[in-house]
């Protein structure tokens, strides 16, 4: 019988928040109010855990 617990990589979250880097001195991306001063990397789901939040212990 396996026993389901916390995904150690996501902490249970099910998704991998992306990392934003600030820089007033760059500016890298343009939108309709003017120059976005942050770059951001998409979320992405849990590898480990394939976005359940949980892994299966055998």
């Amino acid at each position: 019988m396996s026993e389901k617990q916390v995904c150690p990589e996501c902490n249970g979250k099910k998704i991998i928040p992306g990392s934003c880097v600030c820089d007033m001195e760059w500016r890298g991306t343009q939108t309709d109010e003017g120059m976005e001063d942050c770059q951001c990397e998409p979320d992405v789901g849990c590898s480990r855990c394939g976005g359940t939040g949980e892994i299966e212990e055998q």
